[in-house]
């Protein structure tokens, strides 16, 4: 009674008061507020078995992150460079390539600026493919994603912000150079408490300790959370947004 805690993928919790099981709930430390802790569990949780499970980031490589400056990829961003790696984003405008580069990217591609995507994000890598792609936008962007790779390169697609990407024939993978292919959720890696304990506790230490910037562009009260909804379909928003009960 009276713990400040937090939550994610729990149904039905736009609402100003829920009831949530205990055992999936996690406590929030001191020196993270509400706020900080709403707008980074979800997304924070997600890029922390991204980087360490689903592919293991190591010092040193090189990573084309899409969509670099949404509230994904901002944090996804921030734990890449926060290990070592180095990350190519690709946004849709110079405002939001700004915002990928001051959370750490190296270089930024304007999907609008290039013909070829993956050409582009090789020049950029010394003619090399890649190790992997953290792909949220799915349908879109996805044949360049296999198109970035390197030999036996990991194509990691947590999303589809653009719509589900159509059946293919695997052998593409083997044509692409024996690559391999991870759909994850992030349901999966926190599907035992010891786990969801660790990996939030991990995410609010980096806030807690400023090595994780939380970056909240919006706040909506919570009758207009249609809106939030259209504004993000509409592509108008970068960063974080919050609806408050």
């Amino acid at each position: 009674m009276g713990d400040r805690v937090g939550w994610v993928e729990i149904p039905g919790t736009y609402a100003e008061q829920a009831v949530v099981d205990s055992s999936r709930l996690v406590p929030l430390p001191d020196g993270v507020d509400f706020e900080a802790a709403a707008a980074v569990l979800l997304q924070g949780m997600t890029a922390h078995y991204l980087v360490k499970d689903a592919y293991p980031v190591q010092p040193d490589d090189t990573v084309l992150v899409h969509a670099a400056a949404g509230g994904m990829g901002l944090v996804l961003t921030q734990l890449i460079t926060h290990l070592g790696g180095r990350v190519i984003g690709t946004t849709s405008t110079p405002e939001k390539a700004q915002l990928a580069r001051r959370a750490g990217a190296a270089e930024v591609i304007l999907y609008s600026a290039v013909d070829d995507l993956a050409a582009e994000v090789k020049r950029l890598n010394g003619g090399q493919g890649l190790p992997v792609v953290f792909d949220g936008v799915g349908r879109d962007t996805f044949d360049a994603s296999l198109a970035s790779l390197r030999t036996r390169g990991h194509l990691v697609l947590f999303g589809a912000a653009s719509g589900a990407v159509p059946p293919f024939d695997p052998i593409r993978l083997a044509q692409g150079g024996s690559l391999t292919l991870i759909r994850p959720s992030l349901g999966h890696f926190i599907a035992d408490r010891s786990e969801l304990l660790r990996r939030a506790a991990d995410v609010l230490e980096l806030v807690r300790t400023k090595a994780l910037e939380t970056t909240v562009t919006a706040r909506y009260p919570l009758a207009e959370v249609a809106q939030a909804h259209r504004d993000l379909e509409a592509r108008r928003t970068t960063g974080k947004l919050l609806v408050t009960p």
